[in-house]
């Protein structure tokens, strides 16, 4: 077992602060074992430091999976899948229900700890938090509607239907700015659905995976299931290279950059296995001419800036009608002034830090990029003096042809740019190699079924006077092209996380063909 030191530096510090004492009450310690492995805690790898992206201090070590770890795990999980697929869909429900009823009455411990970790405000973390609950909510109905069809034969005595049975365990890798949302959106259904869960957390928010397993394991072990049901690792690209790799794992899901997805998708692939992806995004909103200003400027704020533009809904293009681009743009200018920066857990700050020293570089990086290709900083566009990863948030003005509009800064930078048709504005959206989310701010109806219709927006999210974040669960989540094409959460997005079969059973005494075929 890895050793962890009680002279780091995080050894009583951070816990001996006043506003971190709620880490004891979800089960966290200045030094904790990463790898939850068939109903035990275990780490024989590298010891890492969780740190707080405000003031880059170091919370708390854990010791990460070694390969060991995770074979170890996995073989207890395959086991632990035989049983758990043969409980009724029903009943695994009613553990899920649990898992949500469990995880309310550590709402706001597991909301301050998002908020601490990752970096975004105290309102978005404990809304991270309650976003999983939420989904227990819709796994807990779904349980009892995993419905196949029946299906009319044309031969007689003959019927025709389709069966949905688990896939097995289904993998989770999970980036870090949505440290354990995404993991609800996939574990919730995945479970409800049979499958057994293997779970990675991002490599810089493994309290979060700790913690959160710490309280679906207790649900596990109440009520005397398997604890490799649900196996997690803290660990870095060598946990997530294995589970793309493992054909143990029928399915794996995800989240992270396109590059990297791109890789993940083809070694699951070469075993034949099944990926879902959730990638980068590069979203616009468009404003139209006769669109509610009132509305779409605050939707735009909180799109642009809302987990310091760290999410892959994040609104980086906005696209504004010539006749109102000056009007929109001033009273944008007026907002983004009144935007607090500072500590996430602080009341009234808007704008957090981004979550890593690199985060921070790339951002100055993107701006100097930004300048060479003829981007103009109306607003922001430089760091703070301070201990943490402090951004202000930045207005460009660019044309939309320019390289760097076309990729996806991990940041609070917004590109604006005017049109003068919907039909150019349409293009202008659909121009980019993402395809996750979209909006548009208009009255007029022809518009936004123009723009949710066939010529319209090419994304997998296609909004209508709302922020092109802040999605709910009930809907599928995913996008287009380099977004991966994936599917997450809500609406049949669980058929993904099961196997289908078309069964056909002759129940007479004769032998007819399909297509009338006679053989013989």
């Amino acid at each position: 077992m890895s050793e962890l030191s009680t002279t780091s530096p995080c050894y009583g510090m951070s816990f001996g602060k006043k506003e971190h004492e709620f880490l004891r009450d979800i089960g966290l310690e200045p030094q904790n074992l990463g790898c939850y492995v068939n109903g035990a805690w275990q780490g024989n790898g590298p010891v890492i430091s969780s740190v707080n992206p405000a003031d880059n201090q170091i919370i708390a070590e854990v010791a990460e999976a070694s390969i060991g770890d995770y074979e170890e795990g996995m073989q207890a999980c395959a086991r632990a899948a035989k049983i758990w697929m043969q409980i009724p869909a029903p009943k695994r429900g009613e553990i899920v229900r649990q898992i949500g009823d469990a995880l309310r009455t550590k709402l706001h411990h597991l909301g301050r700890l998002v908020s601490l970790e990752m970096g975004k405000i105290l309102a978005e973390g404990i809304g991270e938090v309650q976003e999983i609950i939420d989904m227990c909510d819709f796994a807990v109905g779904l349980s009892r509607q995993l419905n196949g069809s029946v299906i009319p034969s044309e031969r007689p005595n003959h019927m025709m239907l389709e069966m949905w049975n688990p896939l097995g365990i289904v993998g989770v890798i999970t980036a870090f700015n949505f440290p354990c949302a995404v993991l609800g959106w996939n574990a919730c259904i995945a479970l409800v659905c049979g499958n057994a869960v293997v779970w990675k957390g991002a490599p810089t928010t493994p309290l979060i995976t700790i913690a959160m397993t710490k309280i679906i394991a207790g649900v596990f072990e109440k009520n005397k299931l398997p604890g490799a049901l649900f196996t997690a690792f803290c660990g870095g690209a060598e946990i997530g290279q294995a589970i793309a790799k493992d054909p143990r794992i029928p399915l794996v899901s995800f989240t992270g950059s396109s590059k990297v997805g791109l890789a993940v998708q083809q070694t699951v692939n070469q075993r034949y296995g099944k990926c879902l992806l959730e990638l980068s995004g590069n979203n616009a909103i468009i404003i139209m001419d006769d669109a509610n200003i009132e509305l779409a400027v605050p939707s735009v704020l909180f799109a642009a800036v809302g987990t310091a533009g760290q999410r892959c809904t994040t609104c980086r293009r906005l696209l504004l009608h010539e006749s109102i681009y000056q009007k929109v743009l001033d009273r944008l200018l007026d907002v983004y002034k009144q935007v607090k920066i500072g500590n996430p857990l602080e009341k009234g700050t808007l704008l957090g830090p981004l979550h890593t020293r690199a985060s921070k570089e790339n951002f100055v990086n993107g701006i100097e990029i930004i300048k060479s290709q003829g981007g103009k900083i109306l607003s922001g566009g430089s760091v703070p003096e301070s201990e943490g990863n402090f951004v202000q948030p930045t207005i460009v003005e660019i044309s939309p042809t320019a390289d760097v509009v076309k990729e996806e800064l991990f940041g609070p930078v917004l590109y604006v740019m005017k049109f003068k048709t919907l039909k150019e504005a349409i293009e202008i959206n659909n121009s980019v190699p993402q395809g996750l989310s979209s909006s548009i701010f208009t009255r007029r109806p022809e518009i936004i079924f123009t723009w949710i219709g066939p010529h319209g927006s090419d994304c997998g999210i296609v909004n209508v006077n709302i922020p092109t974040n802040g999605a709910e669960i009930g809907g599928a989540f995913g996008g287009e092209k380099a977004t991966g094409g994936g599917r997450e959460a809500g609406s049949d997005s669980w058929k993904q996380y099961m196997r289908r079969s078309t069964c056909t059973i002759n129940y007479g005494i004769e032998l007819p063909l399909a297509q009338g075929i006679n053989f013989g």
